[in-house]
């Protein structure tokens, strides 16, 4: 057997290239948009890839599916509930392919999805019991899959909890491969960056699977979910539509043409460092730094899948591969990027704006010194509850696509959160709304959780935000 876990690790996704080293026949299950890597390694194994596995239709990110099946030949499966409106090879529950020595067989475990399926990998040569469980967006390392993105969160999780009975019921030495490690919009914040487990280590320590009760279970999946990504459906209709082939092409724009397509409604997305963008940036630009994992799934949260992006980068090649993460969770409408980064911008003495940047304890000294900063905490509300900065607002940084409204333009704000990363994409939307007086917290609640003249809790002050 031939066996690669292939991470997409922006979006904290994983998809698997599965082979039979005797016949040369391979399967890809879950593909990433960008399909490179499976053409690179099936040439380096010799092998040919004739099917592509899906296990439901993916929320969080692109499929590239349609591009493998175009460059190889490969035939689409994917369970029947999900009715795809392309060519596919459609599959029920127990549905077996074979690779050779190699068997990969369907477990319909619905939940996430209805169409929702596991594959179990066999590897005969060795042993007539099951070797790995592909279980895509059911099981996590740590925790489950989210059961709110395509039905009812209580029917959902149902559908997860009996379907993990059925996971269960499998021998102990079964590996476990999820479709996500954390990080992903499609797990909560207690999903393990480890990429596999065993059946008998997460029955032990995975406090989802020790809810033995079907209604407490219920009750734990659904009680703090985590706001729906408003992009999601987007992707789901681009995974289920005519089989996308081509990427996005991504032109290189002078300055001038950058102005000319920002007047005219571009967003301008300014992916470098944020404080590379705080010390400068093209005036309306919004922040979203590349470098960190997230990228994707942040730019999803406040860009309009109608509305055209124009990327700013240290370069050229910096701006084009964040074209090909947008790309990836279905934002295709891309007007380019500036050629040369922010540096030909400022060549031409084009003009510039700025975003003032202090920590937390400079923050606290101006406040105790009776400066009327408001303090806008741009965490989740969950995380805001556990513990906030006294007599801060709390405003999730992707609702801020209008300002908040407790917040006037003229007002000096402070926009905190736990690192200063939601922070920094937050103060540069309040800018671009107009917002005059913006303060960067640059450090974040976690440089100073310890302090209890810093935080405190919402059972404490009674004050929720």
């Amino acid at each position: 057997m031939i066996f690669r876990w292939i991470p997409h690790d922006d979006l904290g996704c994983a998809s698997f290239l599965i082979g039979d080293e005797r016949t040369g026949r391979a399967a890809i299950v879950d593909p990433k948009f960008e399909i490179d890597e499976y053409l690179l390694l099936s040439r380096r194994f010799g092998l040919s890839i004739e099917h592509v596995l899906e296990t439901h239709n993916h929320a969080d990110h692109v499929s590239g599916h349609g591009r493998l099946a175009a460059a190889t030949g490969a035939t689409i499966h994917i369970h029947r509930l999900a009715e795809p409106v392309y060519e596919h090879e459609p599959f029920d529950d127990d549905f077996e392919l074979a690779l050779g020595d190699v068997r990969i067989r369907a477990l319909h475990t619905p939940g996430h999805r209805p169409e929702h399926t596991a594959f179990l990998v066999y590897d005969l040569r060795r042993s007539h019991e099951p070797w790995a469980l592909l279980t895509g967006d059911s099981l996590f390392v740590g925790d489950i899959a989210r059961p709110d993105l395509a039905i009812d969160k209580e029917a959902g999780a149902r559908g997860i909890f009996r379907s993990l009975r059925r996971l269960l019921a499998l021998p102990d030495h079964v590996e476990i491969w999820p479709g996500h490690t954390g990080g992903s919009l499609c797990g909560g914040d207690t999903v393990d960056r480890k990429p596999s487990s065993t059946l008998a280590f997460e029955r032990a320590h995975n406090p989802m699977l020790r809810l033995a009760d079907e209604e407490d279970f219920v009750r734990r999946a659904t009680s703090a979910l985590p706001p729906q990504p408003p992009n999601f459906q987007n992707i789901v209709a681009l995974n289920r539509g005519p089989l996308l082939r081509e990427g996005v092409e991504a032109h290189p724009l002078t300055p001038r043409q950058v102005e000319v397509r920002r007047g005219e409604g571009a967003l301008v997305v300014d992916i470098r460092t944020p404080f590379q963008f705080d010390e400068a940036h093209i005036p309306g630009a919004v922040s979203v730094p590349a470098a960190r994992p997230g990228f994707g799934t942040k730019l999803a949260w406040i860009a309009d899948p109608a509305q055209e992006l124009l990327f700013v980068g240290r370069d050229d090649a910096d701006a084009l591969r964040a074209v090909r993460l947008a790309e990836a969770v279905g934002l295709r409408r891309v007007a380019g990027y500036l050629a040369g980064g922010m540096t030909s911008w400022r060549e031409e003495g084009r003009p510039v704006a700025r975003i003032q940047q202090i920590t937390v304890a400079e923050l606290r000294e101006r406040l105790a010194s009776g400066e009327p900063i408001r303090v806008l905490d741009v965490r989740e509300r969950s995380e805001f509850e556990r513990s906030h900065f006294p007599g801060s607002i709390n405003v999730p940084y992707h609702e801020l696509r209008d300002g908040p409204p407790q917040i006037a333009p003229d007002e000096p704000v402070a926009t905190l959160c736990a690192s200063g990363a939601r922070a920094g994409t937050a103060a540069s939307l309040l800018a671009r709304h107009g917002f005059q007086r913006v303060l960067h917290v640059v450090d974040g609640l976690g440089a100073d959780s310890g302090s209890n003249a810093c935080l405190e809790s919402t059972a404490a002050t009674g004050y929720a935000g």
